[in-house]
């Protein structure tokens, strides 16, 4: 073979752009294409898969009541793969919200090491608990949406 393939790797934004370039072919012209990649797939990949182990360990695995309740809604895991904040939803009071973070702290070991059995990855991330409140947000939404509806039906009749 008289030219062997050439890979050049650029890094733009998000995408990774590979530009693979082969040599003389049969017609005796270069060819050249472009292959356009995410370059955080990986990591949301794994930060999906991440999550349902998780929602699966609070609600079978995890024994502390301070965590029963807890939705976890969300997760973003590093390009490296070495951190993820995990973002979690409860319904209740600031206290139970509390509660919930400082269960979910306590936790935090074990959840760790069930990751790293059940996913066989080099490195296990470390985890932050983060509380989500847009749930508590849009349900304030909806409840306001409901008076103003009210109000309207009550100036219209």
């Amino acid at each position: 073979m008289d030219n062997p393939i050439d890979f050049d790797f650029l890094r733009i934004h998000q995408y990774s752009i590979v530009n693979i370039q082969f040599g003389s072919g049969l017609s005796g012209l270069g060819t050249s294409f472009k292959v356009v990649m995410l370059a955080g797939k990986r990591s949301v990949r794994v930060g999906d898969q991440i999550q349902k182990e998780v929602s699966v360990l609070l609600l079978e695995r995890v024994k502390d009541p301070r965590v029963k309740g807890v939705t976890v809604t969300g997760i973003r895991l590093s390009d490296d793969l070495k951190q993820a904040r995990i973002y979690y939803s409860v319904m209740g009071s600031r206290d139970q919200v509390e509660r919930a973070q400082a269960g979910l702290d306590s936790a935090r070991g074990f959840i760790k090491r069930q990751i790293g059995l059940r996913m066989g990855l080099r490195y296990v991330p470390e985890i932050t608990f983060v509380h989500d409140s847009s749930l508590e947000k849009g349900s304030y939404m909806d409840k306001l949406f409901v008076e103003i509806g009210l109000s309207e039906d009550g100036e219209n009749a």
